[in-house]
């Protein structure tokens, strides 16, 4: 135990996010000023006072907390790239080290100021001092160790979403595998060639799908999967698949998560298509616009209407992937119009060019 405590302490800081947050972001701001000032309100209602509340104690009180926290939180976001490169030891005595000498500096001054009247030099009372530091001691260890938590809780927050990410999209895995290996299966015998170009799509399929759940891709990647298993579907259904693309409107940059226009088209040849002997025909409009991306796939459908739950599923899966990378404004819908059968997703993207690339 201790010679793991001190390998973790002797080490820089392992992971992208460090224990102490942004304090120059203004919400980190505030809420410093905020328990700096609940901190001043029981310090001076601690301290009774015959004849009513001491004004007077809480704005000089304040005026003294208020410039250390924000002379600390200005001098440890400067710092704050320096002791990510250092021993997590070392970074955690700077921390110390900044508001409790803060603290003393503040202390003397503020005695010379008001007590001594800035005449002659500074004087160093000890137990008042030692009174200050201590406090200030015991406050930055309960931060520290609220950041902590925060950190810790965030990072376990991230590992179940991603986790969940996965079984999602484990789930949806097997639908447009298997499908697309028959596919492949019934070529064979009849157009070897177009069973070479089913595997090569379908080598990209699996590559996408092997990727991380939390991946997000650009709507030209995307585009490029599903006019693959597309392709892999028209070698099958021939000209009972009718395809039309309406999507200028849609930046080739703009993210979105992999493998999620993919079974929106798998339902609808499944569910829609191929169970009407004259096949049908898909239509997926795509735009971007006011900071929101909306995709809509509309498809032919049996004029009798059945319960699929494997449509249900794959539609609750996007669903869910979707509000866990871009929140709860992220909306899958579906209905049926007539002989149509229509699927909506929207998300927010403010701007479409600013994309996180990840490797597949």
């Amino acid at each position: 135990m201790k010679n793991g405590l001190w390998t973790l302490l002797s080490k820089p800081y392992a992971g992208e996010d460090f224990f102490l947050p942004d304090l120059c972001s203004s919400m980190a701001v505030f809420t410093l000023v905020v328990l700096a000032e609940l901190l001043v309100l029981i310090l001076v209602l601690a301290v009774p006072v015959a004849g009513g509340f001491d004004w007077l104690s809480l704005a000089m009180a304040s005026l003294f907390v208020q410039w250390i926290v924000l002379l600390s939180a200005a001098l440890l976001c400067r710092l704050r790239a320096w002791m990510q490169r250092r021993a997590l030891l070392l970074a955690l005595a700077m921390c110390f080290t900044v508001v409790v000498g803060l603290t003393l500096f503040f202390s003397v001054m503020a005695d010379w100021v008001l007590g001594a009247g800035m005449l002659g030099p500074p004087e160093f009372h000890l137990q008042q001092m030692l009174r200050h530091g201590l406090i200030a001691l015991i406050m930055t260890s309960l931060l520290l160790r609220y950041f902590y938590l925060q950190q810790q809780w965030q990072r376990q927050q991230q590992a179940e979403l991603k986790a969940r990410l996965q079984a999602l999209q484990s789930r949806i895995r097997p639908h447009f595998l298997f499908n697309s290996l028959n596919s492949i299966v019934s070529l064979i015998g009849s157009a070897p060639h177009k069973a070479e170009n089913a595997v090569l799509d379908l080598a990209d399929l699996f590559r996408a799908n092997l990727s991380e759940a939390d991946g997000v891709a650009t709507w030209e990647e995307e585009l490029r999967l599903c006019q693959g298993y597309l392709r892999i579907e028209q070698y099958r259904l021939g000209d009972r698949l009718q395809v039309s693309w309406n999507i200028a409107a849609l930046p080739p940059a703009t993210p979105i998560p992999l493998l999620t226009l993919q079974p929106l088209l798998e339902n609808a040849i499944l569910h829609g298509l191929q169970p009407r002997l004259e096949g049908g025909d898909i239509c997926i409009v795509g735009r971007w616009d006011a900071g929101c991306v909306e995709l809509l796939v509309s498809n032919s459908c049996p004029p009798l209407e059945t319960n699929h739950q494997g449509a249900r599923m794959a539609l609750d899966n996007i669903r869910a992937r979707l509000t866990g990378l871009f929140g709860p404004e992220a909306k899958v819908e579906s209905w049926r119009e007539e002989a149509r059968f229509f699927s909506r997703l929207v998300y927010p993207c403010n701007h479409p060019l600013s994309i996180l690339q990840r490797s597949h």
